[in-house]
């Protein structure tokens, strides 16, 4: 750990490992198939998960500065980098999609972000589409009052090289745990978690990313991400889009009685939007016979449930 890495973590105070819990459940033993979990949820109160793996080494490189980022109504990113400037003195512009939202009183999860004292920068889908275009950028660096020069810019979701090599640290966890581990699988939204994930992972280990958006466009994010980390495809990892129900910010009626289900079996509160997702789509993965008897397969629980009001219904 390097002077600026002991540093950072000396100021959040993260728990690293998370743990690794394992829960007996009949769905899948009944499969030869066994489940762990990891808790990358107890990695910090207020960046849990793939938000701490992805912003420390982001926030590191921008040393103080402050930070625009990008993200939607409910965007987790967009509160976990509000929370890391609160904590470590640093200012924070959010640019949120959709401009009719400056209109509306704030949802809970921007108000928190409001309450760390982020500044909100609403913005129409059109702009918000093209925000990585130069000259957009610097209408949102504008609007916020900012210099170029001045701010750390972090994209949507927190997916960079940085970002995925960050999380190189989960996969390297999970490879040199005391457990055998055949398989890990982790919600994807922008694909940093799982680019990083996969590399860190050792020989005969793989991983299986469940994106929660439509649209099929997950696979050349991972793999440019990996160029620009690690100069090239690292690890191996593939992708099962059969388990977004509807997209972003959507379940169903189904997904939400099986989440209820695992959090009575097993005590854990189940977030609906990424974690339940992976889940369900490990479990019919298992009554597939995508793994083979004996299996050990690991779901990793990236981020807490913040409220069933996050998320609707088909």
């Amino acid at each position: 750990m390097n002077r600026e890495t002991s540093d950072l973590a000396a100021a959040l105070r993260p728990r690293l490992p998370s743990p690794l819990q394992p829960v007996e459940d009949e769905r899948f033993e009944r499969h030869g198939v066994r489940l762990l979990l990891k808790r990358d949820d107890l990695i910090h109160p207020d960046l849990p998960g793939n938000k701490w793996r992805k912003l420390a080494p982001n926030l590191r490189a921008a040393a103080g500065r402050p930070v625009l980022t990008f993200g939607g109504a409910y965007s987790n990113h967009l509160r976990a980098t509000a929370a890391a400037g609160r904590l470590l003195g640093f200012p924070t512009i959010g640019v949120v999609r959709g401009d009719e939202l400056a209109r509306r009183p704030l949802n809970p999860s921007l108000s928190r972000c409001a309450a760390d004292g982020m500044r909100l920068l609403f913005a129409d889908r059109a702009a918000y589409r093209a925000k990585g275009d130069p000259d957009m950028l610097a209408r949102f660096l504008r609007d916020a009052g900012a210099a170029a020069d001045d701010v750390y810019v972090v994209p949507e979701g927190g997916s960079n090289a940085l970002a995925a090599q960050g999380c190189t640290e989960l996969g390297r966890e999970l490879r040199d745990h005391d457990e055998h581990i055949d398989v890990v699988a982790v919600a994807c939204g922008t694909g940093g978690t799982l680019a990083g994930l996969a590399a860190g992972l050792g020989e005969g280990q793989r991983a299986i990313g469940f994106p929660v958006l439509r649209g099929g466009f997950l696979g050349e994010a991972i793999r440019t991400l990996q160029h620009e980390a690690f100069g090239g495809p690292a690890g191996g990892w593939s992708l099962d889009d059969r388990f977004h129900f509807g997209g972003y910010a959507r379940t169903s009626p189904g997904l939400d009685a099986f989440a209820r289900d695992f959090e009575e079996r097993h005590g854990l509160s189940v977030e609906r939007l990424y974690v339940a997702k992976a889940l369900y789509g490990l479990g019919v993965l298992a009554a597939e016979g995508a793994f083979p008897a004996g299996s050990t397969v690991v779901a990793v629980v990236t981020g807490r449930d913040h409220g069933s009001a996050q998320a609707s219904s088909r």
